[in-house]
């Protein structure tokens, strides 16, 4: 390399004149970014953060129900109904009753509800509970000759949440203890000081005991009951990510948006299409690709072991949730332009992670969150996602409102994109003017002509012809347009008909 070529390195390009000093001394490129980012961090970290920081201080309404089956005994001549006073105590309790919704009915009908997601937790307090607490203390009730240890059991739910059965169990085992140390000072007080010996005492101190027990115990390779959980949430991000990717296809293959790909930069001639045609060639896109996403998905996870009952039912299931996404997703690209996928991300992507009750339960959510939870698509994808995977899908289990909230959803955004794209064609609010389209297909036509593509290949080696400005092995700067805005007849040193002036080899034409 000789000197003059090795100076000649470090210099700029006279055709790039800018310098990224000259970019950094606009206010705009700094104030733009940083106040935007700055907002979008604030709401995800206030989303994220305020839905899992404290949930026991925000927790109301977790369902949990109560079964006493206690028939309740008799000693000196009194009735006693231990079980009945434990369940008064918890519904009587703030501690309790105002975090947990408690609903009292028989075991049958508990497990019912606990088999299509409605319970977190059951307290079940046996048929001799008060009988057995009554032996233990050496006061032996009549027609009662053995006892068993006197104890109450929790049937936690596992498949509804394993944050929420954790919830429930730890709110009712401290009110549980008390009640029992409680029933120990009431009997105490029913047992002859003759016969209240030490032992007696030690086990009248805390005479109840809680055993925890789970009911219908989660499938094999469930995710320690998550899988659901990140099934709806890929359903979610297939509709997302293909309706962005779709966007960004079409919309460089109509001309709108630039192709890069490493140094190679592309820009289709402009296609004069409408609002509302280009809205329609993306949405039947989606509908299909969230199709094929959605199995992939599915294919994938079972490929790797999940657990997936009824898997043609998820795989639809999924594919209108995921539509649905992407539908609404391009109505937004549709409608607020570049900003759309930013607004679609912060929608449907971060408000729902911290609003579906995938981790923590919706009723230990702050109540911000909790009302937005009736409106995320991600907690209504969970709830059906749930339903086929562990409730055997039940309609009454989260698939029926899943699949209404996902159809009216699409119905939503239907309406809404036709609505705003129609009235933007009305309008005449093109995306390209019909007077910078048309200059910008008279340049092209010009830039052809004066640049005309190299001889074609014999016809038995050639391929078909692609479209003009089109093909992703054309040579760069032969058969595509300038710049749009600036005429090929307008270059340095020329007029209309003169070649530029220049004073070296002429740069290849750039790349349209």
């Amino acid at each position: 390399m000789n000197s003059s070529s090795s100076g000649r390195l470090g210099a700029p390009d006279p055709h790039m004149p800018v310098r990224a000093r000259n970019i950094l001394r606009v206010r705009a490129i700094w104030v733009v970014p940083l106040a935007l980012a700055c907002v979008v961090v604030a709401i995800i970290t206030a989303l994220y953060i305020g839905a899992v920081v404290d949930p026991l201080a925000h927790l109301h309404g977790l369902p949990v129900g109560v079964v006493n089956e206690d028939r309740g005994a008799t000693v000196a001549s009194h009735h006693l109904a231990i079980g009945q006073e434990i369940q008064a105590g918890l519904l009587s309790s703030p501690a309790v009753s105002g975090r947990l919704h408690l609903e009292v009915s028989t075991l049958a009908q508990a497990e019912q509800a606990m088999g299509r997601d409605g319970l977190y937790a059951t307290l079940v307090i046996p048929a001799n509970f008060t009988a057995d607490l009554l032996y233990v203390a050496g006061l032996h009730p009549p027609g009662l000759a053995t006892a068993t240890a006197p104890q109450v059991e929790i049937l936690i739910n596992e498949r509804a949440g394993t944050v929420g059965t954790s919830l429930a169990t730890g709110i009712l085992q401290p009110a549980l203890a008390v009640s029992s140390h409680r029933i120990g000072q009431h009997l105490a007080a029913l047992v002859p000081p003759s016969s209240l010996t030490g032992a007696t005492k030690v086990l009248l101190a805390n005479p109840v005991t809680v055993v925890i027990t789970q009911y219908r115990p989660l499938p094999p390779n469930s995710a320690l009951g998550l899988s659901a959980f990140y099934v709806a949430l890929l359903t979610l991000m297939s509709g997302f990510l293909g309706a962005t990717i779709v966007n960004s296809v079409v919309d460089s293959a109509l001309g709108y948006a630039t192709n890069e790909v490493g140094p190679r930069w592309r820009q289709r001639q402009p296609v004069p299409i409408n609002r509302w045609q280009t809205l329609l060639t993306k949405w039947a896109i989606i509908v299909v690709l969230t199709a094929v996403l959605t199995a992939a998905m599915l294919a994938i996870s079972v490929g790797l072991g999940m657990d997936a009952p009824h898997l043609a039912l998820l795989w639809l299931y999924a594919w209108l949730c995921a539509g649905s996404v992407g539908v609404g997703t391009l109505a937004l690209f549709a409608v607020a332009g570049s900003y759309g996928q930013l607004i679609g991300l912060l929608l449907f992507v971060y408000a729902g992670l911290a609003s579906a009750g995938g981790t923590v339960p919706v009723e230990a959510l702050p109540g911000f969150l909790r009302t937005l939870s009736y409106i995320e698509p991600l907690r209504q994808v969970l709830g059906g996602t749930r339903s086929i995977l562990y409730f055997g899908a039940q309609g009454n289990a989260g698939l029926a409102r899943g699949t209404l909230e996902a159809a009216l959803g699409l119905l939503f955004w239907l309406v809404l994109g036709t609505a705003v794209v129609r009235w933007y064609d009305r309008r005449q609010l093109y995306r390209l003017q019909p007077d910078l389209l048309a200059f910008v297909n008279k340049s092209v036509e010009t830039y052809r002509t004066r640049h005309p593509a190299p001889a074609s290949v014999p016809s038995d080696t050639a391929e078909p012809p692609q479209a003009e400005g089109a093909g992703p092995d054309r040579p760069q700067g032969q058969g595509e347009s300038p710049p749009a805005g600036q005429d090929p007849d307008q270059r340095k040193g020329g007029g209309a008909g003169e070649p530029p002036a220049s004073d070296g080899p002429a740069p290849p034409p750039p790349d349209a």
